[in-house]
């Protein structure tokens, strides 16, 4: 076979095979949205063929029963905040940590990194005692501060790697300007971190809203619980109707899924250049 020919079929079969592989990862999900339009005789008969049509009621069953509308205000208000503070703060920190070549910046970067290591299920009673005697059970802020605490390591990780491939001549020009450190972090130096920004806000957004056993152990039961908590009691309720619990789960996952795809140009630069820094 000539050499032109034999690169044109490996061509063809490269693309064959992302072909197949992105079928193998979109199957689940035409399962979990054609479940979710099934009634509970079509669930039993056929899971895996397609809905016979397109059966809304369950949405409709599964937003009323399961009160998503609350439950998604308040995954909202927790990731939101959560996500801003730790925009905020791992920014900040990250530039201090970048730009100051001491021993007490590496020491500290340090530190965030042993934060990435360690499992936050070995703190998860004491973390649980410290927010009852501080009577933030059944609030927003026991799990805004337990996000921020949780993902602030890897947000400083992002941060201090892609702010360390900045160049300085920008600051410096700022700085011969007469402008302060903060001022010429927040005009110059924040505008520029705008594609690990956006990495930042989907990875911590994804595990904010996804997070599942804090939220049960902190607002459980309350007006304040969220998502993922929603659909865990309402499963027991309706264990039997699969196509209702279905929908309401792709309810649960549509707003983050929607945030993905705006901001998915972003991750990927973002993320390689936190790790190349």
């Amino acid at each position: 076979m000539r050499p032109g020919r034999a690169r044109a079929a490996r061509g063809v079969l490269g693309e064959l095979g992302m072909i197949a592989v992105g079928v193998l990862f979109a199957f689940p999900f035409y399962v979990f949205v054609s479940i979710s339009m099934k009634t509970p005789a079509e669930v039993a008969d056929d899971p895996l063929g397609p809905p016979s049509g397109l059966h809304l009621d369950n949405y409709t069953t599964a937003w009323r029963e399961a009160r998503l509308g609350q439950a998604l205000f308040n995954s909202t208000v927790v990731a939101v905040i959560s996500v801003a503070l730790l925009v905020a703060l791992g920014s900040l920190a990250a530039y201090t940590i970048a730009r100051r070549a001491t021993r007490l910046s590496y020491a500290t970067y340090v530190l965030f990194l042993l934060g990435i290591m360690v499992p936050l299920q070995l703190g998860m009673v004491p973390l649980y005692q410290l927010m009852r005697d501080l009577n933030l059970l059944q609030t927003y802020t026991s799990l805004i501060i337990f996000n921020v605490g949780s993902l602030l390591p890897m947000t400083v990780f992002l941060y201090a790697g892609f702010t360390r491939a900045l160049p300085r001549a920008y600051e410096e020009s700022a700085y011969v300007d007469g402008a302060g450190t903060l001022r010429t972090f927040v005009g110059i130096v924040f505008p520029l971190l705008r594609p690990v920004t956006g990495t930042v806000v989907i990875i911590s957004g994804i595990n904010v809203w996804n997070e599942f056993l804090t939220p049960l152990l902190y607002v459980g039961g309350s007006a304040q619980q969220t998502l993922p908590v929603a659909i865990f009691a309402f499963r027991g309720e309706f264990a039997t109707d699969w196509g209702v619990i279905f929908a309401g789960m792709v309810l649960a996952i549509l707003p983050i899924l929607l945030v993905y795809f705006l901001l998915q140009k972003s991750i990927i630069k973002g993320f390689a250049s936190g790790l190349k820094g």
